[in-house]
C-alpha cells in the first residue's frame, strides 16, 4: 500500500514538474530579464544598498527591512542545506548549475513580484495590508481573473500547511537533533509546537520581530560554518566548479554509491529544489513584501530581489560547494546526513553542531515566514474570520510533522508548490508591460525628484489600485 502511494506522489510530481511548467517557470524570467534589461545584474548594488537604505515612506505595516527578513526567514530554510543535498544526490553535481541559472533568471521574477505586489496591495478590514498574487491578478488583470487568484490562494494555503511550511521544515528539525545530539521526535515536536505558537499567534508584527532577529544572525553562523568548510578543503575548489559546470552538460556517471544521472535529471532536481530554496515565481515574498513602508513598487521589487541572490547565490552555492569538495556525495548519503558528513569531514568533533544550530535556525525561521503567507491567502478565500482557524490548523500539523517520512514529504512539498506557480506565473507574464512602466517611472523619479502621483496619468492601470478596495469579512 505504501509503494502505491508513493508511486503515485512520483507520477503526480513528474506531470506537475515537466517540460511544461519548467519552461514556463525559467521562461518568464527570461523574458523578464529581456523586458527589464537584465536589471539584475546593473541595478543589483543598488538593490543592495536599499536593504538598509530604503526610504521606507508610504503606507504599509513593516519597514522594508523587515520585509526582506520575513521574506528570507520563509525562504532560507531546508531548501539551502537539505533540498541542495537531494538536488545533488538525485541530479548530481550538475544540478547545481542549473539552481544557478533559475536563480539567475529568478531575480529578475522575484523582482516583478515583488512590484507588483506593493502596485495591487489593498487593506484588510482590520486595517491591515493584504496583498500578493491573488490581489495583483485581481486588481491587475481584471475581476474576470478572480478565479485564477482563488486558485493561487488556494494552492498557498496547501503549501503552508503541507508543502514548505511545515512538514519539510519539521522533519529536518528531527533528522539533524535525532542525529547530532539523540534528542526524541517527540520532545522535539513539543518544544517546536510552543515556539512556533508563541511567535505566530502575536500576527506579522511578532513574526516581523523575531525573523528580523533572527534571519541576519542565522545566515552568518552559516556563512561562517560554510566557509569554514570551504578552507579546509581549499584545494578541491577549483576541480569541484568544474565538475559543477562539465556534469550540467554530460550528466554524472555512477560511481561509489552515487547511481548515475542525465542532463534532463540534473536540469530537473536543479531547478525543482532552487525554486523550493528562494521560491522565485512561486508567489510567496510578494504577500509579505505588499505590507512594506513604501510608494514605489519598483523600490520594493529591487529589495525582493536580493533575496533570491542571497539564497541561491550565496548560501545554496556555499551548501553546494561543500557537499562537493568533501566527496561524500558519492556514498550514497542524502538529505541533512549528507551535509552533515560533509560538515563532519572538515570539523569532526564540531561539525555536526554547527550544522544543526544552522538548519534548525534556517527552518524555524521558514515555519514562521510560511506561516504568515497562509495566513494571508486563508484571508482572502474567507476573510479575517478564517485567521484562528487557520493558525489552530497550521500548529497542529507542525506538531505531527516530527513523525512523517521524508521521501513522501519532499514530493509532496514539490507538488503543492508547481501548483502554487501557475496561477502567478500566468499573472507576471500578462502584467509584463506594468513592471516595465512602473520600473522606468522609478528610475526616472531618481533623476528628476518627481513624486509618484506625478505619474499617474501615464498609466492608466494605477485606477484599479487607487481604488483600495478592503477585503470582505
Amino acid at each position: 500500500m505504501d509503494l502505491n502511494y508513493m508511486n503515485w506522489l512520483n507520477a503526480a510530481d513528474s506531470f506537475i514538474w515537466g517540460p511544461p511548467l519548467l519552461v514556463l517557470l525559467v521562461g518568464t524570467g527570461i523574458l523578464l530579464t529581456l523586458r527589464l534589461k537584465m536589471l539584475q545584474v546593473f541595478k543589483l548594488p543598488k538593490a543592495l544598498k536599499l536593504i538598509f537604505k530604503a526610504q521606507n515612506a508610504g503606507s504599509g505595516d513593516i519597514d522594508s527591512f523587515k520585509a526582506l527578513c520575513t521574506a528570507l526567514s520563509a525562504t532560507v530554510g531546508t531548501g539551502n542545506i537539505v533540498g541542495v543535498a537531494t538536488a545533488i544526490a538525485a541530479g548530481g553535481p550538475g544540478a547545481i548549475f542549473w539552481m544557478w541559472m533559475a536563480a539567475f533568471f529568478g531575480m529578475a521574477t522575484k523582482y516583478a513580484e515583488g512590484l507588483l505586489a506593493v502596485k495591487y496591495r489593498e487593506v484588510d478590514s482590520k486595517g491591515e495590508i493584504a496583498g500578493g498574487p491573488m490581489f495583483y491578478i485581481k486588481n491587475g488583470m481584471g475581476e474576470k481573473y478572480k478565479w485564477l487568484g482563488t486558485l493561487f490562494a488556494l494552492f498557498g494555503v496547501l503549501v503552508a500547511y503541507f508543502g514548505i511550511g511545515t512538514f519539510a521544515q519539521v522533519n529536518s528539525i528531527v533528522e539533524i537533533t535525532q542525529m547530532t545530539v539523540g534528542v526524541s521526535p517527540t520532545w522535539t515536536a513539543i518544544i517546536l509546537t510552543i515556539l512556533v505558537a508563541a511567535i505566530t499567534l502575536g500576527g506579522l508584527q511578532s513574526i516581523a520581530n523575531a525573523a528580523s532577529k533572527i534571519v541576519p544572525a542565522m545566515a552568518v553562523i552559516y556563512f561562517v560554518s560554510t566557509v569554514g568548510v570551504l578552507a579546509y578543503f581549499a584545494n578541491q575548489i577549483p576541480m569541484a566548479i568544474e565538475t559543477i559546470i562539465s556534469n550540467a552538460f554530460t550528466g554524472t556517471a555512477a560511481a561509489g554509491g552515487f547511481a548515475g544521472a542525465g542532463v534532463m535529471l540534473a536540469m530537473r532536481s536543479g531547478i525543482a529544489r532552487g525554486v523550493f530554496s528562494n521560491e522565485s515565481g512561486l508567489g510567496s515574498a510578494p504577500i509579505v513584501a505588499a505590507a512594506a513602508k513604501t510608494k514605489w513598487p519598483a523600490e520594493q521589487g529591487l529589495i525582493s530581489m536580493t533575496g533570491t541572490f542571497i539564497d541561491t547565490i550565496i548560501i545554496c552555492t556555499l551548501t553546494g560547494l561543500t557537499i562537493v569538495v568533501s566527496g561524500e556525495w558519492l556514498k550514497g548519503l542524502n538529505g541533512a546526513a549528507l551535509t552533515n558528513a560533509a560538515f563532519q569531514d572538515a570539523f569532526p568533533a564540531v561539525g555536526g553542531y554547527m550544522l544543526m544550530v544552522g538548519l534548525v535556525l534556517f527552518a524555524f525561521t521558514t515555519i514562521l515566514g510560511w506561516n504568515y503567507y497562509g495566513e494571508r491567502c486563508m484571508i482572502y478565500l474567507c476573510g479575517t474570520k478564517g485567521i484562528l482557524p487557520y493558525r489552530i490548523i497550521f500548529i497542529a500539523l507542525v506538531a505531527s510533522g516530527a513523525f512523517l517520512k521524508l521521501e513522501a514529504i519532499w514530493v509532496l512539498a514539490d507538488i503543492v508548490n508547481g501548483l502554487m506557480a501557475i496561477p502567478n506565473l500566468i499573472a507576471l507574464l500578462a502584467l509584463s508591460g506594468v513592471v516595465v512602466r512602473e520600473t522606468e517611472k522609478y528610475f526616472d523619479h531618481l533623476k528628476t525628484g518627481k513624486d509618484y502621483e506625478e505619474y499617474e496619468d501615464l498609466d492608466p492601470s494605477l485606477a484599479s489600485a487607487k481604488a483600495q478596495p478592503e477585503v470582505e469579512e
